[in-house]
């Protein structure tokens, strides 16, 4: 059959409420021209993040009823470590509350200030989480992944050459760990391919550094190998992700992404010393060592959806999902990233409104101007996200310009996604009379999340 069906049925449904543009207008200036500040009733289909918003299985229902609240070594523990040791293969197993807890955990024991943690691409909480540590993180993205219109398959490595050169400048004392994200959701959702965690992984080994991935859509990742890799076509996802992690000394993980999960996450590592002094901090501002902040029935529903997210039949809807956005969208010369990524759509901000200046930031003002159209709420991810160093107070435009579309797992359907395309269609015939924003009021880190925002 030519036509890709969910690979699931839906019994339980969330009603929408509709809303007027008038209104949105109103709601959205009371919000500071923030999506992030608007009430989550005030908006119709949510693309903000795909971060926690997942629709969770039967089973994974089942599991939320039988989770063990016991405090010290809970069945549903067991259950939960024995779930992502038989995945990712890691001798050490350390729960969190969600994935920037295990950054914080991870980089609270091994950055010291002054230190440079490169990667291919840091998201928003991982860069912010090294700098509060007085760290510098370095993005290292290859050549390809900085051009949105160029529609390379790996766009997500991290450039090999610049990462030995870095490492070298530094000094390999000055470097705690090599990290890559996959897929690299920052530049936007585009994968990694594993002959370039193999050459990550071998560089950070011949410096005698750890290696590290960021695993939060590792089972994307991992069929995006399948697909577009030579030598893995026939392989099953499950064996993909057995050897990309076979390449890796340790793992951070937001069970909120690939585990359908709506909280939790972990940390992994293979280096007993450093798994005790995580423990440590885990227990001191976490939880104990076998909850980290979790309840019972959260173990439980991870462990189910890191089952249920490697099934081939998901991920091939799951990416097709995103890829059939991104086609209908480059049919009508929509400016996206391209090809469009596992688990979102980028709009290239800059291209779709090129008479707006970097520092008036037009991926703010486009997610805005999507909110005001059709109720869709949108991330930016650009100069207001990554354009601003705390450390000298001094703005530059970043890499790229883009708005987000991040769709929420098994929660929205294909006339849900038509919507989408003909809202993005519908701004972009009056991109021209589209302003650019200017900040009104920010904090210092992360300022994308409650700064507010005016039109020029």
């Amino acid at each position: 059959m030519k036509t890709i069906i969910e690979p699931f049925k839906i019994k339980t449904v969330e009603p929408l409420t509709f809303t007027t543009r008038e209104q949105r207008d109103v709601m959205i200036r009371e919000a500071g021209h923030n999506p992030f500040l608007l009430k989550a009733e005030d908006v119709i289909i949510d693309l903000l993040t795909d971060s926690g918003t997942s629709a969770m299985s039967a089973e994974g229902w089942a599991g939320i009823m039988r989770g063990d609240e016991s405090y010290a070594g809970a069945r549903s523990w067991y259950r939960f470590e024995e779930t992502v040791k038989g995945i990712f293969g890691f001798k050490h197993v350390i729960p969190t509350h969600q994935g920037r807890a295990a950054e914080r955990i991870l980089f609270g024991v091994m950055v010291k200030p002054g230190m440079t943690v490169p990667s291919n691409t840091h998201f928003d909480t991982t860069r912010a989480n090294i700098e509060f540590l007085g760290g510098r993180a370095v993005d290292l993205p290859c050549a390809e992944g900085q051009n949105p219109n160029l529609p390379a398959p790996f766009k997500g490595n991290i450039d090999l050459e610049a990462l030995e050169s870095l490492i070298r400048s530094v000094g390999p004392a000055n470097v705690p760990l090599v990290m890559l994200t996959i897929t690299n959701n920052s530049g936007g959702g585009q994968p990694v391919s594993m002959a370039n965690i193999r050459g990550a992984s071998g560089i950070a080994h011949k410096y005698g550094l750890p290696f590290y991935i960021d695993a939060c859509r590792f089972a994307e990742n991992a069929y995006f190998i399948k697909l577009r890799e030579d030598g893995y076509g026939d392989r099953p996802v499950t064996e993909i992700v057995k050897e990309m992690f076979g390449y890796a000394d340790g793992c951070t993980m937001s069970a909120k992404k690939d585990a359908f999960a709506n909280i939790g996450g972990f940390l992994c590592t293979n280096d007993d010393q450093l798994a005790a002094e995580e423990r440590d901090l885990l227990i001191l501002t976490e939880g104990y060592s076998t909850y980290g902040g979790l309840a019972g029935r959260d173990l439980e529903a991870i462990a189910v959806g890191l089952r249920e997210v490697l099934d081939e039949d998901y991920l091939h809807y799951r990416i097709r999902s995103s890829a059939y956005v991104g086609d209908r969208l480059n049919k009508v010369n929509i400016p996206i990233m391209r090809p469009a990524g596992g688990h979102a759509v980028y709009l290239d901000a800059r291209r779709f409104l090129p008479h707006v200046p970097p520092l008036h930031y037009p991926g703010w003002a486009l997610s805005v101007e999507l909110y005001l159209e059709a109720g869709i709420r949108a991330v930016e991810i650009g100069t207001v996200m990554f354009g601003y160093d705390p450390g000298t107070g001094v703005e530059s435009p970043a890499k790229m310009d883009l708005v987000r579309l991040a769709f929420p797992r098994r929660v929205y359907t294909q006339s849900h996604m038509d919507y989408i395309v003909e809202a993005v269609d519908l701004v972009y015939r009056r991109r021209e009379a589209i302003r650019g924003m200017r900040i009104v009021q920010a904090p210092k880190f992360l300022r994308h999340f409650t700064a507010r925002f005016d039109w020029i």
